[in-house]
């Protein structure tokens, strides 16, 4: 794997591949992004990851289940330290990791529904300039994406509900089932981080993510990771 923060020529590796973000997993002149570890695996001669994702019913009660919890995380947050960073060797304050966690979802129904390539960018784009400068502002976001990602699910005719169509993100044309898994664990992992950040700032996290409600997504081990 290439390493751009420990390796001080990380970058020009990487920019020799033509690429300009990670994970990426090189191999003399050939390189497999790291998202999809499925990839992965069958680019290291694996067969397979072992792993078994959800089926996608499963992971839209997760998802939904996660995406509550951030709204009430959020909410309990100081307005005062907001702009403050989650975690002190990151640029990525408390405001944007909460407005994140729920852009994480907007961004895929943006690609599923409304047909807009996934790239690098999409779910990252921070908070609007003067807006979401509270927990409570950040949480109606939420209740905005959460009903469109229900009524997404909803809507889908039962032929539909495998997720089994493709759709064109930055690391190939992946299976929205693909997309469906990464981006619920993605959004989960973040509101870890936020109950974290709520106890070392001495506030106990209000109903986080249960073990049950976790149970089967590919979660890094580690917090911060």
């Amino acid at each position: 794997m290439i390493d751009v923060v420990a390796d001080p020529a990380g970058r020009e590796k990487l920019l020799a591949y033509g690429v300009r973000n990670v994970p990426v997993i090189a191999r003399g002149d050939q390189y497999v992004f790291g998202q999809n570890l499925e990839d992965v695996a069958k680019f290291v001669g694996l067969q397979g990851t072992g792993h078994q994702p959800l089926p996608p019913e499963q992971l839209t009660g997760k998802w939904l289940a996660v995406l509550r919890s951030a709204q009430r995380l959020i909410r309990q947050m100081p307005a005062e330290r907001l702009h403050e960073l989650a975690i002190s060797n990151r640029p990525r304050t408390i405001r944007f990791m909460g407005h994140h966690v729920f852009r994480i979802a907007e961004a895929y129904l943006e690609t599923v529904v409304d047909g807009v390539d996934y790239d690098v960018h999409l779910a990252n784009l921070p908070p609007a300039e003067g807006e979401f400068n509270s927990g409570d502002e950040i949480a109606r976001y939420g209740d905005a994406i959460i009903a469109r990602l229900e009524h997404w699910w909803n809507g889908l005719a039962e032929a539909d509900k495998s997720c089994q169509r493709t759709v064109t993100t930055y690391f190939g044309m992946q299976p929205v089932h693909m997309l469906y898994e990464r981006s619920t664990w993605h959004s989960a992992q973040h509101t870890r981080q936020l109950a974290a950040v709520l106890e070392r700032f001495g506030i106990k996290p209000d109903g986080p993510p249960t073990s049950e409600e976790l149970a089967g997504l590919p979660l890094p081990e580690r917090l911060w990771e």
